[in-house]
């Protein structure tokens, strides 16, 4: 009996080991499964919450290399992986090879991100670059006008297109992040960066951030006070306001030099468009090489930090401008240690380095070890920093493809241009008399000359930040439409087009042209290299205006990154049009010219009779303009209307 009932036990034992063994293996796998899920990688979780889970797992190092954003040239995945760099930028013509395609940039740009997420916690960078009238810095990309255009347009709907046309195009190469919309207040057009300004009055400033819906989405109604919003739809990408704060107005117009105003005046004419950009989710904002009162704003944590972040609440991060630390010292990087203390302690959150990396990481970790920067100050800008990448989808879809490779420099994309360049022209005069109009042309005619350096020039007309940094002259470039091209292409088959860039008097007047189109204007330049005391049209502009327009009946058509000096040439000039600088589609200007659609346009900056004159804006009590801010000549379209009716002898057709 025993026997048999030890038998029975012995039998039984095997199954209830063999069951307390799989109830052991199924509580360690669920302790296993608890400890490789990550709350921040959850997007089901609250975004407070993954901010949170993420910032307890980093270390110091993490959360710095979070803070560092390097150029293209110095990044390479494993320093991606090495140094858990947050971000990497392309600065202006900085790009994977000459005339890269879409999948090369895409290519760059997801080689980097793998190495970002073979780290130990994974986290995305975010890829940064200019497209500040379009996708500027990339091949065949359609260029816009210049925000010196669009201001005169008034008009926030075709900006806020163009934002949208814009993320679409920077997403196709896929790039997450642009350093765009300049929302500064150009108060003395002697400015390198003048034609980055929409006006020199603030309240059109306030209204073209509607480029920011535009870039990123709409905000929602209910989204919290500050807070970034970027659609994680796939065409959308985080958007900048720059430069942070009074970088329009520097003394003389002289870059990143000295705004000197009192509180009121920089709250009323530089700080409200940053109200309208906060309110509509504004992700990053990047903070002026420019000073306010003798006090650098790299450095000034009253404005940054006690203004931008608690006053106006403003939640997402806070960028430096490029190697903008350095220059807080003169010469830059003249004491790099405090140069990183007052940036960092200003409240600035991503440091664009972008080469010596090394040295920022190095020195800023020496900081926090030693009580020099605190801790909270590391949290409060890798916690930003971390929100805009959580929001926008960063870590869900941090790869790209190439879905939207067709968006680069589609028609549709191209038409809009067309359609923003004809807007953004003002017609400053239209015959010596005005019962003598000399707008529209007519297109069909004998002979015509098209004349001057920027008549068949698509670098020219394009102007500085397309391509490279400082822009380039020249038709081999990228792909568009020059004026000459515009104008050929818009006339009557039967009229005789003779460009000549820089004819002699004796050329216009044996030819017997029906009339003349002459395109002069500045080159292209960027920031500094294009301050300008003296703002003249270079030579041979005005010798081409007085060889034509002596000798036949002229339409002079500027290309300007702002008014230039035109009094002495006005008298002589039958028809006067500002196009500042339209970008790849010229067929926008030939759309007025010849009466396709009437001239709109009224000037968004005051246009001075003379230099001596500057700083002279709306309002200001010595105002004495050649052209008052709001000028600007309208004219109707001429429509060609086609009626076809039938009679007993056949079809009749009367225009």
């Amino acid at each position: 009996m025993q026997s048999y009932s030890g038998s029975k036990m012995a039998r039984f034992s095997i199954p209830l080991t063999g069951f307390l063994l799989l109830c052991c293996c199924l509580l360690s796998a669920l302790r296993l499964s608890e400890a490789d899920y990550f709350k921040y990688k959850d997007p089901k979780q609250p975004l407070n919450a993954r901010i949170r889970d993420l910032m307890k797992r980093m270390t110091l190092a993490e959360k710095i290399g979070q803070m560092t954003q390097i150029e293209r040239s110095v990044a390479t995945p494993d320093v991606m992986n090495k140094y858990f760099i947050g971000s990497v930028l392309s600065g202006g013509g900085s790009e994977p090879a000459p005339k890269a395609s879409a999948e090369a940039w895409v290519n760059l740009v997801n080689g980097l991100q793998k190495g970002s997420l073979s780290t130990r916690l994974g986290i995305p960078m975010i890829y940064g670059i200019d497209a500040v009238h379009g996708h500027n810095n990339v091949y065949n990309a359609t260029i816009f006008p210049h925000n010196v255009g669009l201001g005169v347009t008034r008009d926030p709907n075709l900006v806020k297109r163009i934002g949208e046309a814009t993320a679409l195009e920077v997403r196709a190469t896929g790039i997450p992040y642009v350093f765009a919309p300049c929302i500064a207040v150009c108060r003395d057009p002697r400015w390198g960066r003048c034609y980055e300004s929409y006006s020199e009055d603030h309240k059109i400033v306030q209204a073209m951030t509607e480029i920011i819906p535009g870039l990123q989405g709409d905000m929602p109604p209910t989204a919290r006070r500050g807070a970034p919003y970027v659609s994680t739809a796939k065409g959308k990408v985080a958007a900048c306001a720059k430069h942070y704060v009074g970088d329009g107005g520097t003394t003389k117009g002289i870059n990143e030099n000295n705004t000197v105003v009192d509180l009121n005046g920089l709250l009323s004419i530089h700080m409200p468009a940053y109200l309208n950009s906060i309110r509509k989710g504004v992700a990053t904002v990047m903070v002026s090489y420019s000073s306010w009162n003798g006090n650098k704003m790299h450095a000034n944590k009253e404005l940054v930090t006690g203004y931008l972040k608690d006053k106006l609440r403003f939640r997402g991060f806070v960028i430096s401008d490029w190697e903008g630390i350095d220059r807080i010292t003169s010469p830059p990087k003249a004491n790099y240690s405090y140069s990183v203390q007052a940036g960092v302690g200003a409240g600035i959150d991503m440091i664009m380095v972008p080469y010596n990396f090394t040295d920022f990481i190095d020195d800023l970790t020496y900081q926090v070890k030693n009580n020099i920067i605190p801790m909270s100050r590391i949290d409060d800008a890798v916690q930003r920093i971390l929100r805009v990448k959580f929001v926008m989808g960063l870590f869900e879809n941090p790869l790209a493809d190439l879905s939207l490779a067709s968006q680069l420099g589609n028609k549709v994309h191209r038409e809009l241009a067309r359609e923003a360049v004809r807007k953004s022209l003002v017609l400053l005069k239209n015959g010596k008399s005005a019962y003598k109009p000399v707008l529209p042309l007519p297109k069909k005619a004998g002979k015509i000359l098209v004349a001057g350096s920027h008549a068949d020039n698509l670098g020219n007309q394009c102007g500085g930040w397309t391509i490279t940094w400082q822009g380039l002259e020249g038709n081999d470039h990228t792909m568009g439409t020059t004026i000459l091209r515009a104008v050929k292409s818009t006339v009557d088959p039967t009229t005789q087009v003779v460009y000549n860039e820089n004819p002699d008097a004796n050329f216009v007047k044996s030819n017997k042209f029906s009339y003349a189109i002459v395109v002069v204007g500045e080159p292209p330049y960027s920031e500094t290299f294009g301050d300008s005391l003296n703002l003249t049209i270079p030579q041979p502009g005005p010798s081409t205006i007085a060889n034509v327009c002596g000798a036949v009946k002229c339409v002079v058509v500027v290309i300007s990154g702002r008014p230039v000096v035109l009094q002495p040439y006005l008298a002589g000039i039958d028809a006067l049009v500002a196009a500042w600088l339209p970008g790849t589609e010229g067929q926008g200007v030939t759309d007025a010219l010849f009466g396709d659609y009437g001239f709109t346009g009224k000037l968004a900056h005051t246009w001075f009779k003379t230099v001596d004159q500057l700083p002279m804006n709306v309002g200001d009590p010595h105002y004495d303009p050649l052209f008052p801010f709001g000028f600007g000549l309208t004219t109707k379209p001429t429509k060609i209307y086609v009626v076809q009716f039938q009679n007993e002898t056949g079809n009749i057709t009367v225009k």
